[in-house]
């Protein structure tokens, strides 16, 4: 059964950086295009980024690029993204997914909480 594993997340001070992983298993994690979607208190899923099957190419959302960097590595079957000057609006769980911008499914894991305040 599919299944991934997301950790790395925490409290950080605004402007700060955190890294984030998502271990998969019980499937072939390098034939997918996967993604990064969150979800802010009180809202809805926002997807914020995906990487092709390989190490590229990848995409993110206006709210997170330059900011934000997705990384994969298929020897692992573990996803990453790398946050850097990090905002109060970024406070969110974090999930990955199979799937791109516009065709994502719905998380499998418990995601891992950030938190930006000072």
């Amino acid at each position: 059964e599919a299944a991934v594993v997301e950790s790395g997340g925490g409290l950080v001070q605004p402007g700060g950086s955190l890294r984030l992983s998502c271990a998969a298993s019980g499937f072939t994690f390098s034939a997918y295009i996967m993604s990064w979607v969150r979800q802010a208190p009180g809202k809805g899923l926002e997807w914020i980024s995906q990487i092709d099957t390989a190490t590229g190419p990848t995409t993110y959302a206006d709210s997170v690029k330059g900011r934000f960097t997705i990384y994969r590595d298929n020897a692992k079957s573990t996803l990453y993204l790398q946050m850097t000057s990090l905002k109060p609006e970024d406070t969110a769980v974090y999930y990955c997914v199979r799937g791109r911008s516009d065709a994502w499914e719905a998380p499998k894991g418990q995601g891992t909480q950030v938190t930006v305040s000072s």
